[in-house]
């Protein structure tokens, strides 16, 4: 059952860090670069709002598998793991407030037309996603240098 919790652990993980970086690195400057405020913002909301609701299951899947590991190892959790469970606290509460207060405030902008609201909703999602993506890079070394 272990495996299996690791396995489910790390594909949660993947979905999480991995939609991060190709959002941050790939998809906001291509689509920056090409395409104008009233066609970008829309589609960068889209997509968001889709990338969301997946960190969301991952992240119920995370804390699930994570809790359910701590619980197995019972006296002999490794302090590592404390560690990546204090980052992925922050990194969920950073991830509410970009899905929650900037993913709502630019999804209501985009459906308005308002595209400055709009670009300062998607600028504060890009740096807290940034913040979040740092985040998750440290939690993934404590996780291999740790044990």
């Amino acid at each position: 059952m272990n495996r299996i919790f690791v396995l489910i652990h790390l594909a949660a993980v993947i979905v999480w860090i991995g939609g991060m970086f190709f959002a941050h690195f790939c998809l906001r400057p291509v689509a920056a670069a090409q395409l104008p405020p009233p066609q970008r913002l829309p589609l960068l909301a889209a997509v968001l709002g889709r990338f969301f609701t997946l960190v969301g299951w991952a992240l119920l899947l995370l804390w699930a598998s994570g809790l359910a590991r701590i619980s197995q190892a019972g006296a002999a959790v490794p302090g590592n793991w404390f560690v990546m469970a204090g980052i992925a606290a922050v990194m969920t509460a950073i991830f509410g407030v970009i899905a929650l207060r900037f993913h709502s405030r630019m999804a209501a902008a985009v459906a308005v037309q308002d595209w400055p609201a709009a670009g300062v909703a998607m600028n504060s999602i890009r740096q807290l996603v940034l913040v979040n993506l740092v985040l998750g890079v440290v939690t993934v070394a404590v996780a291999v240098l740790g044990s």
